[in-house]
């Protein structure tokens, strides 16, 4: 996730569960010019394993020298994006975009697989629009370039986040391919999880937004798909907890002003569904140092002191 998924984000969900991970998505082209934010973007390590590095792009030539250069970083798998839908990518032909032209997509995986010492992989959506659900064929071809899995999210570029997702094509891909499929869109739930793999038969589920202010939900969903049932919830005290401890991990990774800032969206995704937060959360938006931000946190803990997180999607506390 653009953005998100950088390396405190990364080790912080490992410790919930999280078994695998990706870095952000990189550009190819960024990668070989060696853009120092490009770079930055790459930092991992040894905890923070197995790991897979995104790339973008839609030259071959330029993906294959991306790759090359990806080798001192040594990732466990390097997958391709043909599914973001932001418009500054696909007005380059990148991502989504992609979808539309399945021959130079073809040529191009089978050149960086070519390439490459560790398996690639390809991320792709439905379509480009409702009118041109092409995911079949182009899991097909990319299967026959030779990659090792593909990561299909079921909604089309027109739909970008919204809207239902097609488990029928998710399906379909899987049906039709012999290596390994990803199910992704709406993995915001254990339950929602466990219907991905019920409705699509895939072998595996990607979170992503379901893991924003939310690291539990990896554990959740092992326990869920083991023992049929959701786990006893976190309480209030994890979760001041949990936000301190992202908080450090991003500070010490950016420094503290950068740091502070950035973990400001984070404040928010946390509290995202407790009660009476707005003026807390509305604070925290202005914090600039660690211990403006530690404070709030804080003050987060005592108004909810004797609370519970009740089971569901969306959160509430009432008494103990």
């Amino acid at each position: 996730m653009a953005g998100i998924s950088d390396l405190s984000f990364r080790i912080l969900n490992r410790r919930f569960g999280c078994e695998f991970a990706f870095t952000e998505m990189i550009s190819a082209r960024a990668l070989t010019y060696r853009n120092s934010n490009t770079l930055k973007m790459l930092l991992a390590d040894p905890s923070d394993r197995p790991l897979g590095m995104q790339l973008l792009g839609n030259d071959g030539k330029v993906m294959a020298r991306a790759i090359e250069l990806l080798r001192e970083y040594k990732p466990d798998l390097i997958d391709i994006n043909a599914a973001c839908p932001v418009a500054k990518v696909t007005s380059r032909g990148e991502g989504s975009a992609m979808l539309s032209e399945p021959r130079r997509l073809f040529e191009m995986l089978k050149t960086v697989v070519s390439v490459s010492e560790v398996p690639i992989t390809l991320k792709i959506r439905s379509g480009w629009d409702h009118s041109s659900v092409n995911a079949v064929d182009v899991a097909r071809d990319a299967q026959e370039a030779g990659v090792s899995a593909v990561f299909i999210h079921g909604r089309t570029r027109e739909q970008g986040y919204s809207g239902e997702v097609d488990y029928q094509t998710i399906r379909k891909v899987k049906e039709a391919l012999a290596i390994p499929v990803i199910g992704s869109g709406n993995s915001f739930s254990a339950p929602m999880i466990k219907k991905m793999f019920d409705e699509t038969g895939c072998d595996a589920v990607a979170i992503a937004r379901g893991a924003l202010g939310n690291p539990w939900i990896f554990r959740e969903t092992e326990h869920f798909l083991r023992e049929g049932r959701l786990p006893e919830q976190h309480d209030i005290r994890e979760l001041i907890e949990t936000m301190k401890l992202h908080l450090d991990l991003v500070v010490e990774a950016d420094g503290e002003k950068h740091g502070t800032t950035k973990f400001r969206k984070f404040f928010a995704w946390y509290v995202r569904g407790l009660h009476e937060t707005r003026s807390v959360r509305s604070r925290a938006f202005f914090a600039e140092t660690r211990a403006q931000m530690l404070e709030l946190i804080d003050e987060l803990g005592r108004s909810h002191f004797r609370t519970r997180l009740t089971s569901g999607t969306k959160r509430s506390w009432g008494d103990q």
